[in-house]
């Protein structure tokens, strides 16, 4: 799962090759900062753009995490070109304590996140995550579970508008739900080109803007590959793995995935004072700060870089650099996404 920009990002086809750069890749590394002897994970690793930029700046060692299958020619040649120091493990990096734990590493000293849908993926219409060239309306990530083809023709009216309304952020939800359901009475709905028709019978589009039907998709998206989850998975599992002095980097995409960043980093950081209903003994003083800033709020790519690659002008990168405190508990939210560990592929 290796980012490219969720609210606009849907209709590009590809057809002009900034494709595969890593966006902000220059701050991510710098954040990262990477030394001779350290370990890292790139926890989504799609074409290892992030991995190659870390393995050339210093002697260190990478583990890449990606739960798609066909990333492995891109693994392939990383691994011959960093011979001994880059290793891949197919997984969701929300389970990166356990796949790490597999290989003998309990501890890390740095991980990057670059959230969202991969250049690779929404390139290839048969993957079904864009509307702009049609293909099967499939958006799995990995190959096992709920296709969104199974969540538009057997998700109820009622769950399609939450999964379209808090996913999409799309305040037509409701009735684009009627409109799915009604459609797929008549034949069921299996193709990207006939769902985005639907969409866009149904939510007003204005000319030179985004489709219509770009929240859906991106709703859709996000429900299929259970990406919120996986991120607060991740973001927990990073706090237990980084070593005292060891750097987080998440470069997110939609306000959705940001908002989950922001909120995970200040408040192990001690921002707002740290308290939580969630957390035992709320009215006692909170755990001491497992993480602080490397910058102040979050960074945006450069002008230059968001002229030459569109995928990354809804780019915000958050960093942080790991304490020596204890992992905080759970909260939550966070104690939810670990309950649904392993629903969606």
């Amino acid at each position: 799962m290796s980012g490219a920009a969720a609210n606009t990002q849907f209709g590009h086809t590809g057809a002009a090759k900034p494709d595969h750069l890593p966006v902000m890749c220059a701050e991510v590394v710098a954040a990262l900062a990477p030394r001779a002897g350290e370990v890292f994970v790139d926890g989504t690793f799609g074409a290892g753009g992030y991995t190659d930029a870390i393995l050339n700046t210093a002697d260190c060692k990478v583990f890449g995490i990606d739960r798609d299958a066909s990333v492995a020619p891109h693994a392939e040649r990383v691994a011959a070109k960093h011979a001994g120091r880059f290793v891949w493990l197919r997984g969701c990096f929300g389970d990166m304590e356990g796949l790490l734990a597999e290989r003998g590493v309990q501890a890390v000293d740095g991980v990057a996140l670059d959230l969202g849908v991969s250049s690779m993926q929404l390139d290839r219409p048969e993957r079904g995550f864009s509307f702009q060239a049609d293909g099967p309306l499939d958006m799995r990530m990995g190959s096992e579970g709920e296709s969104a083809a199974d969540a538009v023709n057997n998700r109820s009216e009622g769950e399609l508008a939450d999964i379209i309304y808090f996913y999409g952020e799309e305040r037509r939800a409701r009735a684009v739900a009627r409109a799915i359901v009604a459609a797929r009475a008549e034949t069921p709905i299996t193709r990207t080109a006939q769902l985005a028709a639907i969409v866009a019978r149904v939510v007003r589009g204005v000319p030179g803007q985004m489709h219509p039907a770009t929240r859906t998709f991106q709703a859709l998206r996000i429900h299929v590959n259970d990406e919120l989850g996986e991120l607060r998975r991740g973001l927990a599992a990073a706090e237990k793995l980084l070593k005292p002095e060891g750097r987080l980097a998440v470069v997110s995409f939609h306000s959705l995935e940001d908002r989950v960043v922001k909120r995970f980093l200040d408040r192990r950081s001690g921002k707002h004072g740290g308290t939580s209903r969630h957390l035992p003994d709320a009215q006692h003083a909170p755990p001491a700060p497992s993480f602080a800033p490397i910058h102040k709020g979050a960074l945006a790519a450069s002008a230059a870089e968001a002229a030459r690659n569109p995928r990354a002008r809804s780019a915000k990168l958050r960093a942080a650099r790991r304490l020596a405190a204890p992992a905080w508990p759970l909260e939550g939210d966070e104690l939810a996404a670990m309950d649904n560990g392993g629903a969606a592929a």
